[in-house]
């Protein structure tokens, strides 16, 4: 998906080299990391900055310093088209079943996998207060593009040359915020970079490139699942329902030889006399990412949702999630607590994997699930490690390795290069200063022009910081403010 022609996005970069407190080992100053401040943003932009190392929690978009943090944070992403659920999902997804069928699940906690403490906004919420911008909104109101496009123009006119550049709040009262899914949780390039791929060595581990053995007994389940949903889909039309059941249909077609899918749990009909009843709606909800449709984008567009689960009309769980170009970004959780048995942090997850897999049929490039930041550092986030087949971001040159190859490296060490090519390099590095984009008094204009504009103090140093962690391409198409 190329980059809209609507509004740019408009960024206050804030530096970050001070210390802040971590909510993972609770160090007071351990965390250390970059921010800035999202006036607004484009999902391409967003695409590319986390596909950078950068996450957002609000409007406050941040890359932990990775080599010099008390906890390196390595972005995860789950290749959901080819996702297995563990046992322990099975387990969650079949636990769920049953409670809504039968309503007679222990009210034991999970302890499977842990549920995300709230600890990635307390881990930048410090920083945030300190940084949150003060521009007015109209400061922020570009000047008509064809004076801008002038003022671009006045510095090729100066007769200098370039070098060519690679170029809603839930009402309830029963809800409450208890979990992060920073949130909940592979190779190949994030269309940015390229990844590094190596099959296991022999004795190490299952052969990925070859499909799991499956069980009969397995297989007579799939095509009477098949069979239901085809007679149920002739008396389902219009339905949401049948929108998900064609999908699992088309995608069980060529899986006689696989297990189970997440599809079969979360898309199974029911029994009429269900002691439960378990509805999702999903809402665009506010948040500095523009809403966008594409021609070739999922239908529901791009932007951030709030999925709302209800259970015989109460709402117990929201979750926050950024629908971008190649991705399903998990954002956070709200669930109440009440129903904290049915481990909804990790069913949710699921879900979510699921929905991910529906949005790739009309959108082929929205195929992965990205699960925010694992910390191998804290035990009690390794646990998105688990949703196979998955990928962590190399922090130098932003390559995709599976997580396979990135384990060893970090039992080492906490801090690690993931791709091994001594030679590779950031290919989206900052390459040329004078063409990043800048909105100073109204004006956009290239950071040449501003250069010889601006009195007082140089900023260059700051602007050169912004740049080399954004990358040139989002350098070139973001708006950085400066007052």
């Amino acid at each position: 998906m190329a980059a809209g022609g609507g509004s740019p996005s408009i960024v206050e970069f804030f530096g970050g080299e001070d210390g802040y407190r971590c909510g993972y080992c609770r160090s007071d100053t351990g965390n250390i990391s970059h921010g800035m401040w999202a006036h607004s943003m484009t999902v391409q932009d967003y695409q590319d900055l986390i596909d950078r190392g950068w996450r957002r929690s609000g409007k406050y978009v941040y890359k932990p310093i990775m080599n010099q943090t008390c906890c390196p944070q390595y972005t995860i992403r789950c290749r959901a088209l080819h996702f297995q659920a563990s046992k322990s999902h099975k387990k969650v997804l079949k636990k769920m079943l049953k409670f809504i069928s039968k309503g007679d699940v222990s009210k034991v906690a999970s302890e499977e996998e842990p549920m995300d403490s709230h600890i990635e906004d307390v881990a930048t919420c410090d920083f945030l207060y300190k940084s949150e911008s003060q521009v007015s909104q109209s400061d922020l109101t570009p000047l008509a593009v064809d004076q801008a496009e002038r003022v671009e123009n006045e510095d090729k006119d100066s007769g200098e040359t370039k070098e060519e550049g690679n170029v809603q709040k839930v009402e309830s009262d029963s809800v409450q915020i208890c979990a992060d899914k920073d949130t909940p949780v592979p190779a190949e390039p994030s269309h940015s970079a390229k990844a590094v791929h190596a099959p296991p060595k022999p004795g190490k581990g299952a052969d990925l490139s070859k499909p799991p053995c499956r069980k009969a007994k397995d297989i007579r389940k799939e095509r009477k699942l098949q069979k239901l949903l085809q007679n149920q889909m002739g008396t389902a039309e219009g339905s949401q329902l049948q929108g998900d059941q064609a999908f699992l249909l088309q995608n069980s077609k060529s899986k006689t030889n696989q297990p189970k899918n997440i599809e079969d749990f979360v898309f199974v009909p029911l029994p009429d006399d269900a002691r439960h009843k378990l509805e999702f709606t999903r809402f665009l909800c506010d948040s500095p990412l523009e809403a966008e449709h594409a021609p070739n984008g999922p239908e529901c567009g791009y932007g951030s949702f709030h999925q709302q689960y209800w259970l015989d009309g109460k709402i117990i769980a929201v979750g926050v999630i950024d629908i971008l170009p190649y991705c399903v970004s998990s954002v956070y959780l709200y669930y109440d607590p009440d129903f904290s048995f049915l481990s909804l942090g990790v069913y949710s997850a699921l879900r979510e994997i699921a929905f991910t897999r529906q949005l790739c049929v009309k959108a082929p490039d929205l195929c992965f699930y990205y699960m925010g930041f694992y910390i191998h550092s804290c035990p009690k986030m390794r646990y998105k490690g688990q949703y196979r087949p998955s990928d962590l971001l190399c922090p130098e040159t932003y390559v995709w390795t599976p997580i396979e190859q990135c384990l060893p490296l970090l039992e080492h060490s906490k801090y690690s290069r993931f791709n091994q090519d001594g030679k590779a390099v950031d290919e989206g590095r900052l390459k040329e200063l004078g063409r990043v984009r800048v909105l100073h008094k109204r004006t956009v204009m290239p950071y040449s022009v501003y250069k010889k504009r601006r009195k007082g103090p140089s900023d260059e140093a700051s602007v050169q910081q912004y740049a080399s962690l954004v990358g040139q391409t989002c350098s070139e198409r973001m708006l950085l403010f400066r007052s």
